[in-house]
């Protein structure tokens, strides 16, 4: 089974596809997680949440991220401000359980998906563990990357 590569990639004898399912599967994740909601005119609802709130304020000791104010276009994403950074996709409270979500949504050669958020303050930076199986192999999938903190 051969999948089609992203970014998408036109050859002489069209789209471009990968043998490797593994990494088709993690360019489709990497490819959620960096990119912001509401940005993709064919889907709105394809992307990470997170990715909007980078010019936020982010509140180190609440593992939160505070609303500005001027956040419009971001009324029909409920509670989304008292969502915490770190934590697993288990808590419905947390920004894992929203990637959780896109991922279940948007990549379905995947199964019992597991997301894990991990803010390390002294290293700035946003661990990301997506977990699952492959539908098709019933292999074990582990996924792994890293956001640098705005602040």
């Amino acid at each position: 089974m051969t999948s089609i590569r992203i970014p998408l990639q036109l050859t002489q004898k069209g789209i471009s596809r990968d043998d490797k399912l593994k990494k088709s599967i993690d360019a489709v994740i990497n490819l959620i997680i960096t990119t912001e909601r509401f940005s993709t005119p064919a889907d709105p609802q394809f992307g990470f949440v997170f990715n909007n709130l980078r010019f936020e304020m982010f509140n180190e000791n609440e593992g939160v991220v505070y609303d500005s104010g001027d956040t419009d276009f971001m009324n029909n994403i409920q509670n989304i401000y008292d969502k915490k950074i770190s934590g697993s996709s288990k808590s419905i409270n947390t920004f894992a359980a929203e990637l959780k979500s896109a991922i279940e949504k948007y990549e379905t050669r995947l199964e019992n998906i597991a997301v894990a958020m991990t803010y390390i303050r002294e290293e700035r930076q946003i661990y990301i563990t997506v977990k699952g199986t492959i539908s098709d192999t019933k292999e074990d999938y582990v996924y792994n990357q890293t956001i640098r903190v705005w602040n």
